[in-house]
């Protein structure tokens, strides 16, 4: 005789759990998911450049792919006969061809070609802010040294992804930036022209640049910075994010949301948004119109040919250069060129080595998450916004017959102008800045002791007229107070207990005399002290 089986757990899972089962029990998704979808994320409105940078290069990489479905990398010779009339019968490279067909003949291709370009001259600006909110507020410092280098590496290799790009049509633009470009490269003493010839497979402008730069853009540069861009999100996981400082906040928590749902469903959202927004850009303002331009011919130069503004530090370092030469045993070396390579990477390089730099001259060791106040560490404040004014100097001397043109000055005093604000801009920049830092140092010593003003006057029995103040919260009260102020590095005695000389290191008097210069009296407003703030509060009360 036979039974009927009833157990529910008999039946058959759905067919979607037995495959989760399956890759679970292959991959571990589920002991992951656990232990990350619940990771949790501060929320501040500056942390979302961050993620700008993150979407802009997703628009970008899905932009890109549909371009190489139509673009050909080839510098063959052909005859026009499209659909852009003004161009028909003109004689061009294959590249330029295909460019004016994705343009006019693709459906959409024009839109593409526009949403690419512009979010990749978003991606670089995004990553600049980004970086900018990084220094400003200390969030290089240990343990996320590395991950500021990470940061770096994707600016540099995004500057010179976007110059591969703009050079792919092989218009007049793009074409007199590549002559550019060749003509930095020959300055090298010695293996300048062998890089040359090997660059360009033969005089330039040789006929296999566009391919190679073609496969540098779309495979070598792309797969890189795809690389650094995982780990540098593998390491924000690891090492949590930063965040304010706050009531509840220290350097063992993370005050925010949890990843899923409700920071994966805001940056869904944002995403789009941003997607939105350089769409809008694109369909609403041209860029790069090569049909305007033409196709590149080396006797032919652009007027008015300026690169896209993150290669005008370059630009600008060559055209305020003194046009110096050397002539040694029958060689020409171009001092007006070749300086300027040098100093391209030297300035471009201080934003890498600094977090070490700064943490060698504190002494500092410990592990920080919680964020500065840019107004609390004026000397960082102060290199940072002289770097940024050095930067918008050598921008100026990029263009500077543009400015000349459009508000009527002499290009000369415009070149004199750069290449005397290459020295004196910066350090005034420096000085005013940290001026202005402690003034609002200043200014949060006196919140915390006084209170904030409220804009009451009130008459005392003596006739005396005071404003009223309002004690400020707590929360305000402990923001205004959380940060940390260090102390210089002090040489410590000169002789031992023996009576004997101490030898001082040439490191180590540099190491104090930068250390006095970061945090002497004069580089920070002491913080008020607890017996001073209830002194104040029980002397007067609210006034």
């Amino acid at each position: 005789m036979s039974t009927a089986t009833t157990d529910t757990s008999a039946r058959k899972a759905p067919a979607g759990e037995r495959v989760a089962d399956w890759a679970d029990g292959r991959l571990g998704i589920y002991g992951l998911a656990k232990a990350n979808m619940r990771k949790i994320f501060p929320d501040h409105w500056s942390f979302m450049l961050g993620e700008i940078c993150l979407y802009a290069f997703v628009i970008i990489i899905l932009t890109g792919v549909y371009l190489t479905l139509f673009f050909h990398p080839s510098m063959n010779e052909v005859v026009y006969h499209g659909s852009y009339v003004p161009m028909q019968g003109v004689q061009m490279s294959e590249a330029f061809a295909s460019t004016l067909d994705i343009s006019f003949d693709v459906r959409g291709g024009l839109l593409i070609r526009q949403i690419h370009h512009w979010a990749a001259l978003i991606f670089v600006a995004a990553m600049v802010v980004h970086m900018m909110r990084v220094f400003f507020t200390g969030a290089f410092r240990k343990p996320r040294e590395v991950n500021w280098i990470f940061g770096f590496l994707l600016l540099v290799l995004g500057m010179f992804t976007g110059f591969t790009g703009y050079s792919l049509p092989d218009d007049l633009l793009s074409g007199t930036g590549v002559r550019f470009m060749q003509g930095a490269i020959l300055s090298v003493p010695v293996v300048g022209t062998y890089l040359s010839m090997f660059l360009f497979g033969g005089e330039f402008p040789g006929g296999d640049f566009v391919a190679r730069f073609y496969s540098v853009h779309i495979l070598l540069l792309p797969g890189i910075m795809m690389g650094l861009l995982v780990a540098h999100l593998i390491l924000v996981v690891f090492h949590k994010h930063t965040q304010y400082a706050g009531p509840g906040k220290t350097n063992k928590n993370v005050v925010g949301m949890p990843l899923l749902p409700v920071y994966m469903a805001k940056a869904g959202g944002f995403f789009f948004l941003v997607f939105g927004v350089i769409a809008a850009i694109a369909a609403l303002a041209s860029i790069n119109p090569i049909w305007a331009l033409g196709p590149y011919r080396p006797d032919h130069v652009s007027t008015g040919a300026q690169p896209d503004w993150y290669m005008g530090m370059p630009e600008g370092l060559i055209r305020a250069m003194p046009g110096w030469e050397i002539n040694l045993w029958g060689h020409t070396l171009v001092l007006g060129v070749f300086i300027p390579l040098l100093l391209f990477p030297l300035v471009l390089g201080a934003i890498a080595v600094w977090p070490f730099i700064e943490s060698w001259v504190t002494g500092d060791k410990r592990e920080h998450h919680i964020l500065d106040r840019p107004r609390n560490v004026p000397t960082r404040t102060g290199f940072g916004v002289a770097w940024i004014a050095e930067y918008i100097v050598l921008l100026i001397g990029g263009g500077n017959d543009m400015f000349a043109q459009y508000f009527h000055l002499s290009i000369n005093s415009i070149t004199w102008f750069v290449r005397i604000g290459f020295f004196v801009v910066p350090v005034l920049a420096f000085i005013v800045t940290k001026r202005i830092c402690l003034g609002l140092q200043r200014r949060d010593h006196d919140k915390v002791l006084h209170g904030r003003e409220t804009g009451v006057i009130k008459r005392l029995p003596h006739g005396e007229f005071v404003e009223v103040h309002e004690p400020l919260p707590q929360s305000q009260l402990h923001t205004l107070t959380a940060h940390e102020q260090y102390r210089p590095i002090e040489l410590g005695p000169t002789v031992d207990e023996n009576g004997v000389e101490r030898k001082l290191t040439a490191t180590e008097k540099l190491r104090a005399k930068l250390s006095k210069g970061f945090y002497a009296e004069n580089n920070q407003i002491p913080k008020p002290t607890v017996e001073e703030y209830k002194e104040i509060q029980s002397g007067h009360g609210h006034h």
